[in-house]
C-alpha cells in the first residue's frame, strides 16, 4: 500500500489514476455483532455462528452494509488531498455485494478516480472501488462513490 498524496490544485488532473490497493484489515464476529447493535440488524446469518454454520455460507457473515462502511477507513490509506477545508462523502451511485465477507476474513479495497468534476467551491470525483476479500474470487463490494473537495 502507497497513499497518492495530492494538493487540491492536482486533483483536477487526476482522473483515470489507479490508487492501487489498501492493507487487509480482518472482519471480526465482535465487528459484525457490534453493526447489528448499531442497525438493529440482528439476523442469524449475521450474529448467530452455530446457526451460521449451517446456513448457506457456513459461518457468519458481515452485513454488507457493513463492508460498504469500510471504504471510509481504508480512503486514509489510498489518497490524500492537502490544501482542503472540508472533505465529505457526497454519496454513491451504483453498489453490488457480489459476494458474503464471512467473520474473520480478510478484506482489502482497490479504487480508480474515474471523473474529475468541477463544483460550487471545490472538486467532486466518482470513484471505481472494489472490496475483495483475500483468497476470493468475487469483489465482497463494488461501488461507484462520490466524494467532494472544496478549498
Amino acid at each position: 500500500m502507497s497513499i497518492t498524496t495530492v494538493t487540491f490544485e492536482e486533483l483536477a488532473g487526476m482522473e483515470g489514476h489507479d490508487l492501487g490497493y489498501t492493507d487487509y484489515i480482518e472482519v471480526s464476529q465482535d465487528q459484525i455483532n457490534t453493526f447489528a447493535d448499531a442497525t438493529g440488524d440482528h439476523q442469524w446469518i449475521h450474529t448467530d455462528p452455530e446457526k451460521a454454520k449451517e446456513g448457506p455460507f457456513g459461518a457468519p457473515i458481515a452485513h454488507g452494509f457493513l463492508t460498504l462502511s469500510l471504504a471510509i477507513p481504508f480512503w486514509t490509506e489510498l489518497l490524500d488531498v492537502t490544501g482542503v477545508k472540508t472533505r465529505v462523502n457526497y454519496g454513491l451511485e451504483k453498489v453490488r455485494f457480489p459476494s458474503p465477507v464471512k467473520a474473520g476474513s480478510k478484506i482489502r479495497m482497490s479504487a480508480k478516480i474515474a471523473t474529475v468534476t468541477e463544483i460550487a467551491g471545490g472538486v467532486q470525483i466518482g470513484v471505481d472501488q472494489s472490496i475483495e476479500v483475500e483468497g476470493g474470487t468475487k469483489p465482497a463490494v463494488v461501488a461507484h462513490s462520490l466524494y467532494r473537495f472544496y478549498a
